[in-house]
Protein backbone atom coordinates (compact mmCIF):
# COMPACT_ATOMS: atom_id res chain seq x y z
CA UNK A 1 0.00 0.00 0.00
CA UNK A 2 3.00 1.96 0.78
CA UNK A 3 4.14 2.36 -2.74
CA UNK A 4 0.96 2.72 -4.21
CA UNK A 5 0.69 5.99 -2.36
CA UNK A 6 4.21 7.02 -2.74
CA UNK A 7 3.09 6.39 -6.43
CA UNK A 8 -0.25 8.38 -6.11
CA UNK A 9 2.13 10.97 -4.65
CA UNK A 10 4.63 11.25 -7.38
CA UNK A 11 1.70 10.93 -10.67
CA UNK A 12 0.29 14.11 -8.56
CA UNK A 13 3.81 16.08 -7.88
CA UNK A 14 4.61 15.21 -11.97
CA UNK A 15 0.84 16.79 -12.55
CA UNK A 16 1.35 19.87 -10.57
CA UNK A 17 4.67 20.52 -12.64
CA UNK A 18 2.42 19.87 -15.76
CA UNK A 19 0.38 22.58 -14.48
CA UNK A 20 2.94 24.46 -13.50
CA UNK A 21 5.18 25.37 -16.25
CA UNK A 22 3.49 25.71 -20.21
CA UNK A 23 4.23 22.91 -22.44
CA UNK A 24 2.33 20.98 -24.77
CA UNK A 25 1.29 18.05 -22.63
CA UNK A 26 -0.13 21.08 -19.94
CA UNK A 27 -3.13 21.23 -22.37
CA UNK A 28 -2.76 17.41 -22.58
CA UNK A 29 -3.37 17.31 -18.31
CA UNK A 30 -6.37 19.82 -18.70
CA UNK A 31 -8.03 18.58 -20.93
CA UNK A 32 -7.98 15.41 -18.99
CA UNK A 33 -8.96 17.15 -15.99
CA UNK A 34 -12.11 19.17 -17.54
CA UNK A 35 -13.50 15.70 -18.83
CA UNK A 36 -12.83 14.30 -15.04
CA UNK A 37 -15.07 16.96 -13.76
CA UNK A 38 -18.15 16.06 -16.14
CA UNK A 39 -20.45 13.58 -15.69
CA UNK A 40 -19.74 11.17 -13.35
CA UNK A 41 -16.32 12.11 -12.69
CA UNK A 42 -16.89 14.27 -10.08
CA UNK A 43 -18.76 11.73 -7.92
CA UNK A 44 -15.86 8.99 -8.57
CA UNK A 45 -13.11 12.01 -7.11
CA UNK A 46 -15.14 12.76 -4.20
CA UNK A 47 -15.65 8.94 -3.60
CA UNK A 48 -12.01 8.22 -3.66
CA UNK A 49 -10.82 11.23 -1.83
CA UNK A 50 -13.67 9.79 1.18
CA UNK A 51 -12.18 6.52 1.21
CA UNK A 52 -8.74 7.69 1.48
CA UNK A 53 -9.35 9.85 4.19
CA UNK A 54 -11.50 7.47 5.70
CA UNK A 55 -8.46 5.07 5.72
CA UNK A 56 -6.07 8.58 6.61
CA UNK A 57 -8.64 8.87 10.14
CA UNK A 58 -8.17 5.01 10.46
CA UNK A 59 -4.68 5.12 10.53
CA UNK A 60 -4.54 8.13 13.23
CA UNK A 61 -6.82 6.25 15.06
CA UNK A 62 -4.54 3.49 14.80
CA UNK A 63 -1.65 5.99 16.20
CA UNK A 64 -3.54 7.05 18.91
CA UNK A 65 -4.44 3.59 20.29
CA UNK A 66 -1.53 2.71 20.32
CA UNK A 67 -0.08 5.66 21.72
CA UNK A 68 -2.36 5.02 24.69
CA UNK A 69 -1.33 1.37 25.14
CA UNK A 70 2.24 2.52 25.04
CA UNK A 71 1.30 5.03 28.28
CA UNK A 72 -0.37 2.36 29.83
CA UNK A 73 1.77 0.21 29.95
CA UNK A 74 4.50 2.61 31.35
CA UNK A 75 8.22 3.26 29.78
CA UNK A 76 8.29 -0.05 28.29
CA UNK A 77 7.95 0.10 24.48
CA UNK A 78 7.07 -2.69 22.66
CA UNK A 79 8.69 -3.03 19.23
CA UNK A 80 5.68 -4.48 17.41
CA UNK A 81 3.51 -1.28 18.21
CA UNK A 82 7.09 1.07 17.37
CA UNK A 83 6.43 -0.53 13.26
CA UNK A 84 3.00 -0.38 13.58
CA UNK A 85 2.95 3.25 14.94
CA UNK A 86 5.83 3.95 12.29
CA UNK A 87 3.92 2.47 9.56
CA UNK A 88 0.64 4.58 10.58
CA UNK A 89 2.28 7.53 10.80
CA UNK A 90 4.00 6.78 7.05
CA UNK A 91 0.49 6.22 5.93
CA UNK A 92 -1.20 8.97 7.44
CA UNK A 93 1.26 11.43 6.35
CA UNK A 94 1.56 9.97 2.24
CA UNK A 95 -2.17 9.70 2.52
CA UNK A 96 -2.14 13.97 3.60
CA UNK A 97 0.10 14.82 1.02
CA UNK A 98 -2.42 12.92 -1.46
CA UNK A 99 -5.21 14.91 -0.26
CA UNK A 100 -3.45 18.48 0.24
CA UNK A 101 -1.45 17.64 -3.18
CA UNK A 102 -5.22 16.82 -5.17
CA UNK A 103 -6.39 20.19 -3.66
CA UNK A 104 -3.33 21.83 -4.71
CA UNK A 105 -4.48 20.27 -8.44
CA UNK A 106 -7.71 21.12 -8.47
CA UNK A 107 -7.44 25.03 -7.55
CA UNK A 108 -4.79 25.24 -10.07
CA UNK A 109 -7.22 23.93 -12.66
CA UNK A 110 -9.77 25.97 -11.26
CA UNK A 111 -7.28 28.86 -11.40
CA UNK A 112 -5.97 28.84 -14.99
CA UNK A 113 -9.44 27.89 -16.13
CA UNK A 114 -10.45 31.37 -14.93
CA UNK A 115 -7.21 32.79 -16.07
CA UNK A 116 -8.11 31.54 -19.86
CA UNK A 117 -11.85 32.82 -19.70
CA UNK A 118 -10.70 35.96 -18.22
CA UNK A 119 -7.94 36.16 -21.46
CA UNK A 120 -10.36 35.09 -23.99
CA UNK A 121 -12.37 38.17 -22.37
CA UNK A 122 -9.69 40.45 -22.65
CA UNK A 123 -9.05 39.49 -26.54
CA UNK A 124 -12.58 39.68 -27.11
CA UNK A 125 -12.82 43.39 -25.72
CA UNK A 126 -9.46 43.99 -27.35
CA UNK A 127 -11.17 42.94 -30.45
CA UNK A 128 -13.94 45.22 -30.11
CA UNK A 129 -12.22 47.86 -29.13
CA UNK A 130 -10.02 47.44 -32.28
CA UNK A 131 -13.40 46.98 -34.34
CA UNK A 132 -14.43 49.80 -32.62
CA UNK A 133 -11.06 52.35 -33.75
CA UNK A 134 -11.78 50.92 -36.71
CA UNK A 135 -15.05 51.82 -36.91
CA UNK A 136 -14.60 55.62 -36.03
CA UNK A 137 -11.29 55.37 -38.91
CA UNK A 138 -13.50 54.48 -40.88
CA UNK A 139 -16.39 56.90 -39.89
CA UNK A 140 -13.80 59.72 -39.87
CA UNK A 141 -12.93 58.61 -43.53
CA UNK A 142 -16.52 58.47 -44.69
CA UNK A 143 -17.22 61.54 -42.94
CA UNK A 144 -14.23 63.57 -44.72
CA UNK A 145 -14.86 61.79 -48.17
CA UNK A 146 -18.72 62.76 -47.38
CA UNK A 147 -17.54 66.65 -46.73
CA UNK A 148 -14.93 66.60 -49.89
CA UNK A 149 -18.01 65.56 -51.78
CA UNK A 150 -20.54 68.08 -50.45
CA UNK A 151 -17.26 70.86 -51.27
CA UNK A 152 -17.41 69.17 -54.97
CA UNK A 153 -20.89 69.40 -55.21
CA UNK A 154 -21.53 72.76 -53.69
CA UNK A 155 -18.59 73.93 -56.10
CA UNK A 156 -20.88 72.39 -59.17
CA UNK A 157 -24.06 74.07 -58.10
CA UNK A 158 -22.29 77.46 -57.79
CA UNK A 159 -20.90 77.19 -61.03
CA UNK A 160 -23.85 75.69 -62.03
CA UNK A 161 -26.05 79.02 -60.97
CA UNK A 162 -23.49 81.31 -62.49
CA UNK A 163 -24.42 79.57 -65.85
CA UNK A 164 -27.92 79.51 -65.31
CA UNK A 165 -27.65 83.36 -64.51
CA UNK A 166 -25.64 84.20 -67.93
CA UNK A 167 -28.15 81.81 -69.76
CA UNK A 168 -30.80 83.74 -68.56
CA UNK A 169 -28.98 86.88 -69.36
CA UNK A 170 -28.88 85.78 -72.93
CA UNK A 171 -32.53 84.43 -72.92
CA UNK A 172 -33.63 87.69 -71.70
CA UNK A 173 -31.53 89.34 -74.50
CA UNK A 174 -32.92 86.93 -77.07
CA UNK A 175 -36.20 87.60 -76.19
CA UNK A 176 -35.83 91.30 -76.57
CA UNK A 177 -34.48 90.32 -80.02
CA UNK A 178 -37.60 88.69 -80.78
CA UNK A 179 -39.65 91.46 -79.39
CA UNK A 180 -37.82 94.15 -81.51
CA UNK A 181 -37.98 91.54 -84.38
CA UNK A 182 -41.37 91.05 -84.07
CA UNK A 183 -42.28 94.83 -83.56
CA UNK A 184 -40.06 95.28 -86.97
CA UNK A 185 -41.85 92.98 -88.91
CA UNK A 186 -45.30 94.17 -87.75
CA UNK A 187 -43.64 97.45 -89.22
CA UNK A 188 -43.19 95.55 -92.40
CA UNK A 189 -46.28 93.94 -92.96
CA UNK A 190 -47.81 97.40 -92.53
CA UNK A 191 -45.63 98.90 -94.86
CA UNK A 192 -46.47 95.74 -96.96
CA UNK A 193 -49.77 96.33 -97.14
CA UNK A 194 -50.29 99.97 -97.42
CA UNK A 195 -47.93 99.34 -100.28
CA UNK A 196 -50.21 96.48 -101.92
CA UNK A 197 -52.61 98.72 -101.31
CA UNK A 198 -51.52 101.41 -103.14
CA UNK A 199 -50.32 99.85 -106.18
CA UNK A 200 -53.62 98.27 -106.30
CA UNK A 201 -54.53 102.18 -106.51
CA UNK A 202 -52.64 102.57 -108.89
CA UNK A 203 -53.50 99.55 -111.25
CA UNK A 204 -57.20 100.91 -110.85
CA UNK A 205 -56.31 104.05 -112.15
CA UNK A 206 -54.20 103.27 -115.17
CA UNK A 207 -56.94 100.71 -115.66
CA UNK A 208 -59.19 103.83 -115.45
CA UNK A 209 -57.03 105.84 -117.83
CA UNK A 210 -57.08 102.68 -120.09
CA UNK A 211 -60.81 102.57 -120.67
CA UNK A 212 -60.99 106.89 -120.97
CA UNK A 213 -57.96 106.12 -123.53
CA UNK A 214 -59.74 103.43 -125.60
CA UNK A 215 -63.31 105.07 -125.39
CA UNK A 216 -61.98 108.56 -126.57
CA UNK A 217 -59.80 106.93 -129.57
CA UNK A 218 -63.17 105.08 -130.37
CA UNK A 219 -65.25 108.48 -130.56
CA UNK A 220 -61.94 109.85 -132.90
CA UNK A 221 -62.20 106.94 -135.43
CA UNK A 222 -66.43 107.38 -135.91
Amino acid sequence: MIQLLFTVIFSETAMIALLLFKTPLRKLVIMGLDRLKRGRGPLMVKTVAGTVLVVFFSSVYSMVNIQKRGIEEGAIVNPTDQVLMAKHLLEATLMGAILFLALMIDRLHHYIRELRIRRKGMEAVKKQTRGTEDGKVANSEEIKAVEEERARLRAELSRLESELQSKTKDVDAAEANVAALRKQSEGFLLEYDRLLEENQNLRNQLQSLDRKLSHSGSKKNM
